[in-house]
């Protein structure tokens, strides 16, 4: 999909710039539903016609140029994709473009990667010449047109405004390769050859043809690198009906493509048995058999930190974690297999406020990954439904599958392998919460699993603080019953969390890290996570040695059961009463402390806020 697709001549023959700007502001509007801002708006009016008389003075003023280009199941946007043949070979040739206004640029703090430029706000920035790398390695790994040619795609940088080359001589430090070149205002004959030595006009609406309406899917170089990555890591130890859901998957692939047929799987358990570990070993032994595979989620932070697991030592598998919303326009059947982690976060439409306007339609979700792939794969816990919209219940997919036409094949998990596994505890947790039925019940010690009741946050704090002396990790989590204020303007956060005289920020808002905070996606599982306070959402998925759990005033015990108080919560998805009626709003709390009371692996301590109910959890777990 583009913005615009034009020429270099078409674009010279425009009365003004306005009237470019004027054309691109329409088809934005049209294809993103927003207004471009004043950013993009001078970005075009000074960028394109340069770099189209650039290419007319060339002689490829009738080369395709692809404008604001979206790389396919992404939310990026190239600036600039020139599509022609190949001088040499004949065959498509594309030069991806990535175009800066900037007069001057230095290296930040020395690094290779990033680079400052004076005036801008925003910190430091990408180097040109990376981010134009990465369009290009992105495009080879996803636009099957172009898998097995390896000289059809080259990409540049082009800083049409720097006339002084000693202003962004640091940039040269950046390393040349054929996706990673760079030019300035004073390299224009060398970027003129360049431009020649890879495109010619002859046939170029083919060549454009061509990559607008290339299949999507993973190349089998990008599998290997995967299977490299992920299949062969030690701790992929599957037991049980881990091991069937794998075997039940892989034979379907087979049965689904010998059939031309599709297939739906689902795998259901709780927190612990073992979900995510059956998603990165199918995403490994299906990478390595060559069938094309992507794994999804509805979590930024479950996804980021995913990425950063499974593609440590090699970048290039982190392309291959998705978001539940980038299937929207993907190839039906266009991929063997979609791996669908933490499934319960399914909402009932992909669209929200930045979904572009040729794809808003009322098309559920779910269908929408239902049909990317012959075998989709749903691997979900019911009990972890825990914002309004969400939706993927086993009932809710067995019923849209059915409408389709196709059978669900459905493997539970009885494994455990959080709360050390103790499946009493989450047992225990399920009737005290009454998400089970039989009512509350008195925690009996384990030795695998251990429980405690705080008097205060301090203590709380206190005894996780002497777990950790121990080498042990652990994180404090809370019901979302306190405001969250944005970070200070130093990066700073304001310790919402606040009980009596202790207080505690919530985990930052921010992707990236502040001083010792580690960014919001990493908050689980980074160091400098234990000042902060998580919430639902940044815990949802992991699992730590200690576990922390405020339970705030919007769970109180009254009367012999947990009673759920609306105004005491302060999660702004809840507000709306016509939207999420009481009862809704009351399990999907209880499925919130559940999530929250199940990620400890070695043990629990719980606090809460109401004096009645601290008497009743200690009544309830005892001395232990």
């Amino acid at each position: 999909m583009t913005l615009l697709r034009t020429t270099a001549n078409r674009i010279l023959s425009e009365s003004t710039s306005d009237s470019l700007i004027e054309k691109l502001l329409q088809q934005m509007l049209f294809a993103t539903g927003r207004r471009a801002s004043e950013a993009e708006q001078r970005s075009w009016g000074r960028s394109l016609p340069v770099l189209a008389r650039n290419l007319v003075d060339a002689g490829l003023g009738e080369v395709d140029m692809l404008v604001e280009y979206h790389l396919p199941l992404t939310s990026q946007r190239a600036d600039v994709v020139l599509a022609g043949v190949h001088p040499s070979t004949g065959s498509p040739s594309y030069v991806v473009v990535e175009m800066k206004q900037w007069s001057a640029a230095y290296k930040y703090e020395g690094s290779d990667d990033l680079v400052e430029v004076p005036g801008m706000p925003g910190g430091p920035k990408s180097h040109p010449a990376a981010q134009v790398q990465r369009y290009c390695d992105y495009l080879a790994d996803f636009a099957r047109a172009i898998e097995d040619q390896p000289d059809a795609l080259a990409g540049m940088a082009y800083l049409h405004n720097a006339n002084d080359p000693s202003k962004v001589s640091d940039l040269r430090a950046y390393p040349v390769t054929m996706s990673s070149r760079l030019f300035t205002a004073a390299d224009q004959d060398d970027m003129t050859t360049f431009l020649r030595s890879r495109l010619s006009s002859s046939n170029a609406s083919g060549a454009a043809d061509t990559l607008l309406r290339t299949a999507v899917a993973p190349s089998q170089q990008l599998l290997k690198v995967a299977a490299d990555e992920v299949r062969d890591r030690p701790q992929f130890h599957l037991l049980g009906n881990q091991q069937l859901a794998v075997d039940l998957v892989l034979h379907s692939v087979e049965q689904a493509r010998a059939g031309d047929t599709k297939r739906v799987i689902v795998v259901t358990g709780g927190p612990g048995s073992g979900k995510s570990v059956i998603a990165l070993s199918l995403l490994g032994e299906l990478a390595r058999r060559g069938r094309t595979v992507l794994h999804a989620t509805g979590s930024r932070s479950f996804t980021q930190t995913l990425r950063k697991v499974a593609g440590h030592r090699a970048p290039r598998v982190q392309k291959m974690f998705k978001y539940f919303n980038q299937f929207m326009s993907a190839d039906r059947n266009g991929l063997d297999v979609l791996i669908l982690d933490e499934a319960h976060r399914i909402r009932e439409t992909s669209v929200d406020r930045y979904t572009k306007a040729a794809l808003r339609t009322d098309r559920p979700q779910i269908d929408e990954l239902i049909a990317a792939a012959r075998v989709p794969v749903f691997l979900l816990d019911e009990n972890q439904i825990v914002r309004p919209g969400e939706m993927g219940s086993l009932e809710q997919i067995e019923r849209h599958v059915a409408g389709l036409g196709f059978e669900v094949q459905h493997v539970h998990l009885d494994e455990q392998f959080r709360c050390g596994g103790s499946e009493r505890y989450v047992l225990w947790v399920k009737r005290l919460l009454g998400l089970e039925e039989g009512g509350a019940i008195e925690w009996v010690p384990e030795p695998q699993f251990d429980v405690r009741v705080a008097e205060s946050p301090e203590e709380m704090e206190s005894l996780l603080r002497r777990r950790q002396d121990d080498g042990y990790g652990a994180r404090m989590t809370a019901g979302y019953c306190w405001p969250w204020s944005n970070a200070r303007p130093d990066g700073s956060l304001v310790p919402d969390v606040t009980v009596g005289s202790w207080s505690r920020p919530w985990n930052s808002k921010s992707d990236r890290r502040v001083g010792e905070v580690p960014p919001a996606p990493l908050w689980a599982t980074a160091s400098g996570g234990f000042e902060q306070v998580g919430c639902v959402y940044t815990a949802q998925g992991f699992e730590y040695d200690w576990n922390g759990v405020i339970i705030g005033p919007d769970l109180v015990w009254r009367n012999g059961a947990f009673r759920t108080v609306r105004d005491a919560n302060r999660d702004p998805d809840f507000k709306n009463r016509t939207r999420i009626p009481d009862a809704r709003f009351d399990l999907l709390v209880r499925n919130v402390y559940k999530v929250l009371m199940t990620r400890g692996m070695v043990g629990t301590i719980l606090y809460s806020t109401d004096s009645e109910t601290r008497q009743q959890l200690r009544a309830l777990v005892g001395g232990s």
